[in-house]
This record gives structure tokens, C-alpha cells and sequence, in this order.
């Protein structure tokens, strides 16, 4: 068997005394492993690395065999991510979200959105307010999405500012206010259309606030798994303002 692919390195590991094992999330074959003969060289070592993209065709005897990686780098953003903290974690995260999917079940929407968000991650901000829709995507896509476009209570579309913990539907402010204790905070931003101002570090660190619920929820608790502990570190980037000055004055 074979097929050929785009991808983006989010892990590997040591196999044998000159191998690696690397993980992709790929366009079309989802989370996917293969075996790279080589792959601890000098020549790979800077290609083989979380957060590259990368062309590649895969080899295998049967469909469910592990397989052989044959690699093409087409871009080695590594060696910049792992000099920010935001970059570091960042990558980190998406690959600890990502390796939630069945392994080889294509999900390209949230391919194109870890290469939408891997060249902003030095913007913690901005990455962050991408990362929170994006874990929006990733419920949606494991059977657990949030219905964020109307109000539980009237239908209305206007004015939503809450999310029934029970439920994940949103509720208006006016519907809620009753319940505001009971009730999750939605933040403006995620469902203000694109021309909407960028999101304080407030909003962003209240919709990761959301998002965490529901994947403790329904996905972290009955697997009996933690959050990848890479989401709080990037979340405390997000949230504090200082943090972010003190990673733009480094930089």
C-alpha cells in the first residue's frame, strides 16, 4: 500500500538506535505514524521536529501495519517555536488536542486550522483566540459541539451571552439572567463576525474556560485522562498581560 500526503510533525520517538517514529496530522489520513530509517541523522534531526511541515509518502505491506515514512521538509518553522514560550507550548497543545482523534481518521478542517495557527503562535493572543475555536472544532468533530448560533430559551440570535452547562447551547442575556449563576460565560468573540475587534486577554482566557468544560466533561473524564499540561501553561500566557510584554520586550 501507499499514498502520498502534506503534513505537520507533532511528535515522534526513538526507535531502535537510528529511527524515529513520527507522528503527523496529515491533510487527508488524519493523525497518522510511520518509521523514518535515519530519522535520529544529523540530516533529520533539524527536519524531524514538532511544528514542521512537511510532504511525505507512506509504505506499507497491509493497511494496518505501521509503515515507512519517506520525507520531503517544505517548512521548518521548529527552531522558532521553541524559542518562545508561547511557541513551545503552543505546538505542544495542538498535538496533545490532536492526539484525542482516532488515529487515521481524516479531519482536514482541523488540519487547516493547526496550519492557520502554527506561524501565529509567537502571537499568544491572537493564537489563542484560534486555539479556543479551534477546540470548539474538535468537540464538534468527537460528537460533543456546542450549539453557540441561537438562544436555548427564545431562538433569538441576538445578544448571547451565556452556555447551559447540561446542554452546551447558548443562552441570551436577557433569557439568562435568572440563571447567570448556573450558567457558563460566552465570550463576545466567538460568535462576532470576522471584522470584530481582536479579543482582550479577558474574553480569550474565559472561552479556554468554556472549552475546558465541556472536554473535561465529555471527553477527559470518561477516558480517565488529564489536559494536556501544556493547555494551562499556554492559558496563563494568554491571561496575563505582563507575560505577554515581557515576551515581546525579549523578542
Amino acid at each position: 500500500m501507499q499514498w502520498s500526503d502534506e503534513g505537520i510533525i507533532i511528535g515522534t520517538r526513538r526507535h531502535g538506535e537510528t529511527s524515529l517514529i513520527v507522528e503527523l496530522m496529515t491533510r487527508a489520513h488524519g493523525r497518522h505514524l510511520g518509521l523514518v530509517r535515519g530519522g535520529r541523522s544529523r540530516r533529520w534531526q533539524p527536519v524531524l521536529q514538532p511544528g514542521n511541515s512537511v510532504t511525505v509518502t507512506w509504505r506499507a505491506r497491509l493497511h494496518d501495519h505501521l509503515g515507512h515514512y519517506t520525507v520531503e521538509p517544505t517548512v521548518q518553522r521548529a527552531a522558532r517555536l521553541i524559542d518562545s514560550a508561547s511557541g513551545l507550548y503552543g505546538i505542544q497543545l495542538l498535538a496533545g488536542l490532536l492526539r484525542l482523534l482516532p488515529e487515521r481518521d481524516p479531519h482536514p478542517q482541523l488540519y487547516e486550522g493547526v496550519v492557520a495557527i502554527v506561524d501565529l503562535l509567537d502571537d499568544p493572543l491572537t493564537a489563542g483566540s484560534l486555539i479556543v475555536r479551534f477546540e470548539l472544532k474538535l468537540l464538534e468533530d468527537l460528537g460533543f459541539g456546542l450549539d453557540l448560533d441561537s438562544c436555548a430559551a427564545t431562538g433569538a440570535n441576538d445578544d448571547l451571552a451565556y452556555v447551559s452547562p447540561k446542554s452546551g447551547r447558548a443562552v441570551s442575556r436577557s433569557a439568562g439572567e435568572g440563571w447567570r449563576d448556573r450558567l457558563l460565560p460566552l465570550p463576545a468573540f466567538l460568535t462576532a463576525p470576522p471584522s470584530t475587534p481582536p479579543p482582550s486577554c479577558d474574553d480569550v482566557a474565559a472561552a479556554f474556560r468554556l472549552t475546558g468544560y465541556f472536554l473535561d466533561r465529555h471527553v477527559f473524564q470518561p477516558r480517565g485522562i488529564a489536559p494536556p499540561a501544556a493547555r494551562a501553561r499556554f492559558i496563563a500566557l494568554v491571561s496575563s498581560p505582563q507575560e505577554l510584554e515581557s515576551q515581546e520586550v525579549s523578542a
